[in-house]
Formats: C-alpha cells, sequence, structure tokens
C-alpha cells in the first residue's frame, strides 16, 4: 500500500508516538507542518501562517492527503483555510470559528439548548467598564478568544472585576487581532457584526463537577464517543487531573450527550473531532455549558489508548481520510485511566529537571505511565506560555490502573521520583492572577 501522506500543524514530539498507535499506522507518513513555536508563540500573523504552510506544502512533491490539527487558534481554523485550498476533508471555517468565538458560540447554544450561564460583552474601551446587565458576581471574565485559559480570571466583586478588566485590556490582542483575519472570511449574521476578536465575555461563575464530553460528526451523524471527569487542585480553578471513564451517573451522560448533539447541529460542523466542557451539579442536577472546542483534546489521547486500546487521535484521521471514525469500546489494557498536572501556584526558577533517560526509567519502574515535563532546567515558570492566570505546569503525568487508587499511587510515585521543584522567586508570592 501506499504511503498515506498526513500533515499535522504543530506536530509535536509528546503526540508523536500516540499518532504512531492507531489503526493502519504503518501506512502513514506523518509530516510536521510549522512548528508549535511558530503556531503559538508571541502574536501570531494568519497570513503569514498561511503562506509558510502553503510554500511548504507546495514544496511537497507527493500527494496531499490530509491537513489536521488537534490544537486550538490558529491551528484549528488553518486547518479549513488550508483543506478548501488543497482538496481535503475538513468541517467548514465557519463552524471552527462559531465554537471558538466564545461569544458567538454563546449566542448559538442559546438557540437551541438552556444548559449555559448568563453571559454578555464588557465593554473593554469604556473609560470605567461594568459588568452586563443581568451577569452577577462571582463571574468569569476571558477574551472571546484565547489560549488555554490564558487571561481567563475568576472575579467576585467590583475591584477584582477591574483588576481583571486591565490585564485583559493589555493582553487581548495577542490572540484577538490576528483572529480579525479570519472573522472576515465569512459572511457574519448581524448579531455578530462589529463585535470582531477584541471582546471580553463574562459570565456568572459555574459550581458543580466539571466534566468534558468527546465526539465527532460525520456524515451529519453526531457521535460521542467518551465522557471524561476533570478535578481541580482544592480550592482553586486549575486542574489536577482529567480521568476516563467518567464516574457520573448514566442518566446524567445521556444528557449530556444530548445537549452535545443538539448544540453540535446547530454549529453546523461535520467530518471532524470537537470537545465540550460541561459543569454539573448534583445539589441541583443542572448541567451548564462552559466551552465548545472544535477539535479533540490530544491531551487525553494516552488515556483513550490506556482504556479503550486506541488513542482518540484515531478519530480526526479517520474522518480526514473519509474512513470509519469509530473507537473501540474498553479493549485496553487498564480499567480507568487519568491525565495529571504537577503545578507550582507561585513564580520560581526551574530546578532539577530529569534528563531524557531518567525520565524513562521511572516510567519502566513505575509501569503504565508516561511523563511529559514542561519546563527546562533553569527557566523562570512566568516564562512558560500557555498557563492558565493561577498556576505553572511542571509535568504531565499519564497513569493508567484498575482503579482510583492505582492511579494515585502511580502518580505519587512518579512525582516523588521525578524530584521536580522551583525556587521561588518571591516566597510570599502566591500567584493571585497577575501577568508578568
Amino acid at each position: 500500500m501506499p504511503d498515506i501522506n498526513v500533515f499535522v500543524l504543530g506536530l509535536d514530539e509528546a503526540n508523536l508516538p500516540t499518532l504512531q498507535e492507531v489503526p493502519e499506522a504503518e501506512s502513514y507518513r506523518f509530516h510536521r507542518l510549522l512548528s508549535v513555536e511558530e503556531l503559538q508563540s508571541g502574536e501570531v500573523s494568519v497570513p503569514d501562517l498561511l503562506a509558510r504552510a502553503r510554500k511548504q506544502l507546495d514544496a511537497f512533491e507527493g500527494s496531499i492527503d490530509a491537513v489536521v490539527g488537534y490544537w486550538d487558534f490558529p491551528v484549528s481554523t488553518l486547518v479549513p483555510l488550508l483543506s478548501r485550498h488543497y482538496g481535503t476533508r475538513s468541517t467548514s471555517l465557519d463552524s471552527v470559528v462559531k465554537c471558538e468565538h466564545k461569544y458567538w458560540s454563546r449566542l448559538e447554544q442559546a438557540k437551541v439548548i438552556d444548559e449555559y450561564p448568563r453571559f454578555g460583552k464588557v465593554d473593554l474601551s469604556a473609560e470605567d467598564p461594568r459588568p452586563p446587565e443581568g451577569v452577577r458576581f462571582p463571574m468569569w471574565l476571558k477574551p472571546a478568544l484565547s489560549y488555554s485559559s490564558e487571561l481567563a480570571f475568576g472575579v467576585k466583586d467590583m475591584d477584582e472585576f477591574r483588576d481583571a478588566v486591565a490585564q485583559i485590556r493589555e493582553g487581548i490582542s495577542r490572540v484577538g487581532r490576528p483572529f480579525e483575519y479570519v472573522l472576515d472570511q465569512l459572511d457574519l449574521p448581524p448579531e455578530m457584526e462589529g463585535v470582531g476578536g477584541q471582546v471580553c465575555l463574562a459570565e456568572e461563575a459555574l459550581s458543580g463537577l466539571q466534566v468534558a464530553v468527546e465526539g465527532y460528526v460525520h456524515q451529519g451523524e453526531v457521535v460521542i464517543y467518551g465522557t471524561l471527569d476533570s478535578i481541580n487542585y482544592p480550592g482553586t480553578s486549575s486542574f489536577l487531573r482529567h480521568q476516563y471513564p467518567s464516574a457520573l451517573p448514566a442518566p446524567v451522560q445521556e444528557r449530556l450527550r444530548d445537549v452535545s448533539s443538539r448544540v453540535m447541529r446547530q454549529i453546523g460542523m461535520d467530518g471532524a473531532t470537537f470537545s465540550i466542557e460541561y459543569f454539573y451539579d448534583p445539589a441541583t442536577d443542572a448541567i451548564n455549558l462552559l466551552e465548545i472546542n472544535p477539535r479533540h483534546s490530544q491531551s487525553h489521547a494516552e488515556l483513550f489508548e490506556f482504556v479503550d486500546g486506541v488513542p482518540n487521535h484515531h478519530c480526526m484521521l479517520s474522518l480526514a481520510l473519509g474512513r470509519d471514525p469509530r473507537l473501540p469500546d474498553g479493549e485496553g489494557r487498564y480499567r480507568t485511566a487519568a491525565k495529571w498536572y504537577h503545578r507550582w501556584f507561585t513564580d520560581g526558577v526551574v530546578r532539577g529537571v530529569p534528563d531524557a533517560a531518567a525520565i524513562e526509567q521511572v516510567e519502566r519502574e513505575v509501569g503504565g505511565v508516561r511523563i511529559d515535563v514542561v519546563p527546562q532546567d533553569g527557566q523562570a515558570l512566568s516564562e512558560l506560555e500557555q498557563q492558565d492566570s493561577y498556576s505553572y505546569e511542571l509535568a504531565h503525568v499519564f497513569t493508567g490502573g484498575r482503579d482510583e487508587a492505582e492511579l494515585r499511587e502511580k502518580y505519587d510515585r512518579c512525582i516523588a521520583a521525578l524530584g521536580l521543584g522551583a525556587e521561588d522567586v518571591r516566597p510570599d508570592a502566591a500567584r493571585t492572577g497577575e501577568r508578568r
């Protein structure tokens, strides 16, 4: 069988092994199309990225069989733009933007579901910005476009509101300004005229258990293939781990599937994967949609491989190649799996980063784990990009096991063996949202 050439926007070393574990991977040739640094560092230029990508593709002498990606903007929008030019499969650009632009996404959700928080725009140009009418404290302020919860702030009063607005004003252009180019490619509905990409959204804070629903749309059919629990560090909004499969009751998971299906049909996605984040409040039995991602979560690839036997990258690749995207169910080595986030909650300089050989030794000794260290030795945590507003990631630890107790035991062993830490730059300065 001839090689199938798959161009992956932002192909990184962490995801290459899981891409190579999908069915029929031996027939795929994976090509990096632009680096993660090019795609996500600083203020990107979509026209420049398109030109660089097209130059690389035009110089390629073989067939261009698929263009795919598993990152947020600009990757999510480059995929349909390039696919349209080269005749490869993808969902439409407007369906992606209706997910990525948080304000437009809320407008679309409101047409078909009731499971979302009160929301509204914040006028960043006002001399004294105020919360939108009807949106009450506590609330979250966030740009309509951002990376990994960057510039997203939980606020409980006007003082915190003003502080968050000041920081969003300063940083919103990094992603918002490049997104203007994408919006210019679309025929926008009346409710989106003049909104643009540099808009701030306020949403009433949600409570309860966080959960993620992963799925795809194939030939108009919405398919949910997994539901995962997201557990935070106690007393924070920062993830401690994602755990698969979800422990929520089956009736709740069925409601999540129903809401997800209605929303994705309204969005108009087809031939692509998605991931939707929710809150479920056991006290009130309420479901609330947090956000829609127009791509599957690369963070969950190992979890699906551990439990189901195939990483979720399989769905993305199959849809891009016109193949059956179905995943197996429960055919992996473990009954449950988790991705853990080892975090630091103050700025500091990283010390004691183990080399590749030391990490591999820990993985062998513990078994059923994979470790990715985020910073480099001697790096200041505040130099890391795409961190949330309250913490820094030192390492990601993937664990598979028979139950939650085994997942936790493996994680604890890995963290103890790694010995990762940071020397605090300001010992008394726990992060309060300031960006340096």
